[in-house]
């Protein structure tokens, strides 16, 4: 087990309020301060485009640090189909082996721009779900992914009882995306 150093060389902050969970560090990678991370997404642009990332522990295991901490990324790369990074003040294995399980957050704003017809997962929950006739169908709660597509999934409520429902986000069903109105229209119905 790689012994915890006493003090990390990075400054406590606050998460900003706008601060996505984009990945997680896993193990030392080489000896000189590189790590592997474990990125959600299969494309983390958000993690290349940012030099500033922000640290909270891991849920489990031994705990380098409490709070939120900023690291300071001098590279990261996709490397044999994942991502390894390098951060200022990290030179050697046992710090950025300490590291390991510790939950990245990357600020929203940092994230590359979108093509018009592009989304980040992030903006579109909490966005109303309504149908052409402008019946409301739910409020997203998430995006999963299976082998096909993207799908929708919101949660809604009938009577007393919380309800899910799942809509593909294909160009079929989807009508129009409305990040500034908070809204998605679909071509969907409350009762498929």
């Amino acid at each position: 087990m790689t012994p915890i150093p006493m003090s990390l060389p990075f400054d406590s902050v606050d998460l900003p309020a706008d601060a996505v969970e984009v990945g997680r560090i896993g193990d030392a990678w080489g000896v000189k301060g590189w790590f592997k991370v474990l990125a959600f997404s299969s494309q983390p642009e958000a993690l290349f485009s940012s030099r500033q990332w922000y640290l909270q522990p891991t849920d489990r295991g031994p705990r380098p640090f409490e709070g939120t901490r900023l690291m300071r990324i001098r590279e990261s790369k996709e490397h044999s189909g994942g991502v390894v990074a390098m951060a200022h003040d990290v030179d050697d294995r046992d710090v950025a082996q300490s590291l390991r399980g510790t939950r990245i957050f990357v600020r929203r704003s940092s994230f590359p721009s979108t093509d018009s017809e592009e989304f980040y997962w992030v903006d579109l929950i909490g966005l109303d779900v309504v149908n052409r006739e402008g019946e409301s169908l739910g409020r997203v709660s998430e995006l999963i992914q299976n082998a096909a597509q993207a799908v929708l999934v919101m949660q809604y409520t009938v009577g007393d009882k919380q309800m899910e429902r799942m809509i593909p986000f294909v160009a079929a069903h989807v009508d129009a995306v409305d990040l500034a109105g908070k809204r998605i229209t679909v071509n969907w119905q409350a009762d498929y």
